[in-house]
């Protein structure tokens, strides 16, 4: 019987992985024994990586204007606050509130981002923060070094699927489970839309100089590949790089170039010591662009109950290991 089954293995879980990219909880009924799989990279889950880094490469045929370049820029920051705002200060720790509504377009907003569903990312998010540069952490350049903390844990099968048991309060809405879920749908139309804004300007407004594939390039691979490494940059060197105000038990650190590049993520070791507040720069001088941004929304009343900074935080003498 061994011999039937030893060359059906491999295809199973080939059709398993291709299928994901689709519906990213086919496959994944036993949770347990998916996480106790070794860290190994999935060659096969590297594939939208290679895809999307190479249509970088685009731009040799499609060439640039000085919109395709504005709306590239315009899309990374705008998804980086997505990111850093939606998935990681809202979904994530839930910082402050917002309806039921306004909580499914965050979550849209997020999925423009190509970094999986807002229950994933949450539930991968606070695994970290349990075991931050422990053993089991999924990426920690202390225990498994940089490129895996980088970008080599996503292609790992043990760390695709989503615990929902570990985000019970966002798994009770349906609309976020299905976005979660089907997650390549919005990327797909968020990438389809650009395609056609590109060729509607290129109709419409010759004088901007662009066009459809230039705007697919220029506003999505180009975009989102920088937005991809400027989000795992915190996974990576600021774990690795920087100073540290708190003792927390882990290799967080402050950044102040990497809170440029991740509008405000770059306090790291903020962070980790008071991951509940959603203010990463403690200081005025520790600019964090997203806090800010957020603030603002809520004038709008589309969020509120911001959780400000504790007030222990200040004193930093007593260094107090953090409560993660």
């Amino acid at each position: 019987m061994s011999v039937l089954r030893s060359p059906i293995a491999p295809v199973r879980r080939l059709l398993t992985s291709l299928v994901q990219w689709f519906d990213a909880d086919y496959g994944a009924g036993d949770l347990t024994a998916l996480q106790s799989k070794p860290d190994r990279v999935e060659w096969i889950r590297c594939l939208p990586f290679v895809v999307l880094h190479l249509g970088c490469l685009g731009v040799l045929w499609a060439g640039w204007s000085w919109f395709a370049v504005g709306t590239a820029a315009f899309l990374y920051f705008a998804r980086m606050f997505a990111v850093t705002g939606f998935y990681h200060r809202y979904f994530s720790h839930r910082t402050f509130s917002t309806s039921r509504a306004w909580q499914l377009v965050l979550a849209l907003w997020g999925g423009t981002c190509v970094q999986r569903g807002a229950l994933w990312w949450a539930y991968t998010h606070r695994h970290h923060h349990q075991h931050s540069d422990e053993e089991v952490d999924k990426h920690s350049p202390r225990q498994h070094g940089f490129l895996w903390a980088h970008i080599g844990w996503i292609t790992s099968a043990k760390n695709f699927p989503t615990d929902y048991r570990r985000v019970k309060d966002l798994a009770k809405f349906p609309e976020l489970v299905f976005l979660n879920r089907f997650d390549i749908l919005v990327p797909v139309l968020f990438a389809a839309g650009l395609f056609g804004l590109g060729k509607a300007l290129q109709t419409w407004a010759p004088s901007l100089g662009t066009s459809g594939w230039q705007l697919l390039v220029w506003g999505f691979f180009i975009s989102t590949t920088a937005l991809f490494h400027g989000t795992s940059c915190i996974n990576s060197m600021a774990h690795v790089w920087g100073r540290q105000r708190y003792q927390t038990g882990d290799d967080s650190r402050n950044s102040f170039l990497l809170s440029l590049i991740t509008l405000g993520e770059g306090w790291h070791n903020n962070h980790h010591r008071h991951m509940g507040c959603v203010r990463q720069g403690f200081y005025w001088w520790e600019l964090d662009i997203t806090y800010y941004l957020l603030k603002v929304m809520s004038w709008t009343g589309l969020i509120w109950d911001l959780r400000p900074v504790p007030a222990e935080a200040y004193d930093t003498g007593k260094q107090l290991p953090a409560n993660r």
